[in-house]
């Protein structure tokens, strides 16, 4: 099981609040939940071309102290890096972890 000192990685959650655009539309946009320890695990990476430009995704697994609030769609924020939460699950059953999977896309 995991050490709880392993939770060294300081990430910000964040969830969508998207705004009007005063037209009808709306503006994409996320807002800060929490500032969490977490620990970041690298587990794949894929390669191809969007728009004539080679992108990337790595795919992490992030480890949490469990929350009950957390849902797909949401994000992490470390710096400049996010992690977009794609499905996440309590490794044991204890409500002591939560593991999300996540992906961080890049050129």
């Amino acid at each position: 099981m995991l050490d709880p000192g392993q939770l060294s990685a300081r990430l910000d959650l964040e969830m969508r609040a998207d705004a009007g655009d005063g037209q009808g539309g709306i503006v994409a946009g996320f807002a800060p939940v929490t500032s969490l320890w977490a620990r970041i695990e690298h587990v794949s990476v894929s390669e191809e071309e969007r728009a004539d430009a080679e992108a990337f995704t790595v795919t992490h697994r992030i480890w949490i102290r469990y929350r009950q609030d957390v849902a797909a769609g949401m994000r992490f924020r470390k710096g400049t890096r996010l992690f977009t939460v794609r499905a996440f699950h309590d490794p044991d059953e204890t409500r002591r972890y939560l593991v999300c999977r996540c992906a961080e896309e890049g050129r």
